[in-house]
């Protein structure tokens, strides 16, 4: 990358965007509302369960002017959803409060291993265990998504929810690929610990982005 634009990156004026979409966010709180998802490139959280891995090397992706995401998404929603990879990874300052000016809510969806910036109606916090959570963003996360990939995962998934505000809403999810596996240990598992509700990738069954 020239240094000109990786100093536009530093910013936050130019973003590795990896790809954006108009769809129905398929998990969590806001499952089955109409969003517009914009991928931010660049991850090195690393699960090997990921099922975007084409995010994780943020020089595939071209650095886009932040004015240019925002004009994009304020055409097709007023929900945005911000996703990567890991957004975090870049200064999310600039393109909130672009998006803001615009009048629209915008949702975050991040493991929380980097510094919290920018403004954000709601966060999607879903700590994983190679790069666990910065310790503020625990008090802010309005949800709480732990990926259900083995027995392990329920006892991490405790052990993060204790870390959270009392107002964050606690989902279990099952990891795609395993799906049929754990699903019968989630249901298990939530009617006996009722503070837990079920999320699953509706959009998969949707067969939708």
């Amino acid at each position: 990358m020239k240094k000109e634009t990786q100093l536009l990156v530093d910013k936050g004026e130019m973003l590795p965007l990896m790809e954006e979409f108009y769809t129905i966010q398929g998990e969590g709180y806001h499952k089955g509302t109409a969003a517009y998802f914009i991928r931010i490139g660049g991850c090195d959280v690393g699960c090997h369960w990921c099922d975007v891995k084409e995010s994780w090397n943020a020089e595939l992706h071209p650095p886009t002017e932040t004015n240019i995401i925002v004009q994009n998404a304020k055409k097709y929603s007023d929900t945005i959803v911000v996703t990567g990879g890991e957004p975090l990874t870049w200064d999310m300052t600039l393109l909130t409060n672009k998006l803001k000016a615009e009048g629209l809510q915008i949702h975050i969806e991040t493991s929380g291993a980097y510094k919290l910036t920018g403004v954000w109606d709601w966060i999607c916090l879903s700590p994983k265990k190679m790069k666990l959570p910065t310790e503020e963003i625990y008090a802010v996360a309005n949800e709480l998504k732990m990926i259900i990939y083995n027995k392990d995962d329920f006892r991490f998934a405790e052990e993060q929810a204790a870390k959270v505000n009392k107002d964050c809403i606690l989902y279990l999810q099952p990891e795609w690929s395993k799906r049929d596996k754990v699903i019968p240990e989630i249901v298990d598992y939530v009617m006996k610990n009722p503070k837990w509700k079920v999320s699953l990738q509706t959009h998969k069954y949707l067969n939708i982005p």
